[in-house]
């Protein structure tokens, strides 16, 4: 299982656009979304693939890191499950 950290998402964008987002930029479906409320306009969303390597999601990073889309640039990181 790999976790990727999607910031900067614009405020009302709906599940299906950011899958259907994601899977125009080469990345598999993913099994769950959890939104994160943000202090600003700009929230942020943990999405999981239960299927995926975290390697293989640092691989597909680079393609949406820093790419503006609906109105903002998205900040785009795989998530560590391990602290040490």
């Amino acid at each position: 299982m790999a976790r990727l950290w999607l910031a900067n998402i614009e405020a009302g964008t709906t599940d299906d656009e950011i899958k259907a987002f994601l899977v125009k930029y080469g990345f598999p479906e993913f099994d769950k979304i959890e939104h994160v409320a943000a202090d600003g306009p700009r929230p942020a969303a943990i999405i999981s693939f239960d299927t995926a390597s975290p390697d293989g999601l640092r691989a597909l990073q680079g393609r949406i890191h820093d790419l503006f889309w609906k109105k903002g640039r998205l900040v785009a990181q795989v998530m560590h499950d391990d602290f040490a």
